[in-house]
């Protein structure tokens, strides 16, 4: 699928949505997931449309900004970090998502059947500027389309296009030029932009997937020992923001354990066995430990199977109970 370049008006992108801009169709990513709400029990209208209304107001009912006050849990598509080492699935996991669309800023979809964005009447597969990945936004926070799912592949990729906007800004050829550490702090300003586009894509309907390659990191733990961890291969004031901003960091990796080099000697060399077939189990990290960055706030399972449907269905029993 070719997109056409256009200037990027933010200004746009403030106010309410436009009338020519309307929520996808059947209820948006939330819709979608009717029937796994029926599978786990919740019924079709587990997920209300808004939140419950307060009884009528009484004489002694406050007035104001008092009045304004709801009681309960207002359901919204997730908003996802899925985080893992290379080939593990990430992308043919966010492609099993309800309609997804792809913008790619880095090659690796040729394999999977999706639709993605591309460039130059699609002779180009993946992004080469911060701008063009905004473009691909404007238009799926404005235009008439019928996605439920909005995956980009992958954040780190697309973090090298906004350092290289923030050096196209400051008329530098290096981040590491602007001054110590401040071109990565300045970097927050095109962070801030992509989650505001990406906040008006969630707000017509779209569960929203940042896929980001892993790396291993020294975590300085003030209450333990210092340990190596999994986390995003993102600087670190982006991958605070990010995981701060989602609903959920999943971290995919392969089922493992351990056994010692010489059976005869316990005290010989670790050696790492994968558990299950097909080189190891492949599984989900819903919860942060000493061996990944992770959270969720949908009340997951510490692990689950690397499983779309496994996914969805544990976000919709939780909705199911919380509505």
């Amino acid at each position: 699928m070719a997109t056409t370049k256009m200037q990027v008006d933010h200004s746009d992108l403030s106010g309410a949505p436009k009338k020519d801009a309307p929520k996808a169709e059947g209820g948006g990513f939330l819709g979608s997931m009717e029937k796994a709400l029926k599978d786990v029990g919740g019924g079709p209208t587990a997920i209300p449309d808004s939140p419950p209304q307060p009884e009528a107001q009484t004489p002694a009912t406050p007035k104001g900004m008092l009045a304004n006050i709801r009681k309960g849990r207002t359901p919204a598509p997730p908003r996802i970090l899925l985080v893992g080492t290379e080939g593990i699935g990430k992308s043919t996991w966010a492609s099993k998502a309800p309609s997804p669309i792809f913008i790619p800023t880095e090659d690796g979809l040729d394999s999977i059947d999706c639709e993605k964005f591309t460039w130059d009447d699609g002779k180009r597969k993946k992004a080469n500027t911060f701008q063009e990945v905004t473009e691909a936004l404007t238009g799926l926070a404005t235009e008439p389309h019928t996605y439920l799912t909005l995956a980009i592949d992958s954040v780190d990729w697309l973090e090298k296009l906004i350092l290289a906007n923030v050096c196209r800004r400051f008329g530098k050829k290096n981040i590491e030029d602007i001054g110590y550490a401040k071109g990565y702090t300045y970097a927050l300003d095109e962070w801030t932009e992509l989650l505001e586009l990406l906040t008006r894509c969630r707000t017509r309907g779209m569960a929203i997937i940042l896929l980001a390659h892993a790396k291993i990191e020294r975590f300085e733990d003030p209450e333990n020992p210092s340990y190596d961890r999994y986390s995003p291969r993102l600087h670190k004031h982006a991958q605070a923001l990010l995981t701060e901003w989602v609903d959920a960091v999943l971290f995919a990796t392969k089922k493992m354990t351990t056994r010692p080099e010489d059976a005869k000697d316990k005290s010989s060399r670790q050696l790492a066995i994968p558990v299950g077939a097909g080189g190891g189990e492949r599984i989900l990290r819903t919860v942060g430990g000493p061996a990944c960055v992770a959270k969720n706030r949908y009340e997951l399972p510490a692990e689950m199977a690397l499983d779309w449907a496994a996914f969805q269905n544990g976000v919709a029993a939780f909705m199911s109970k919380t509505a």
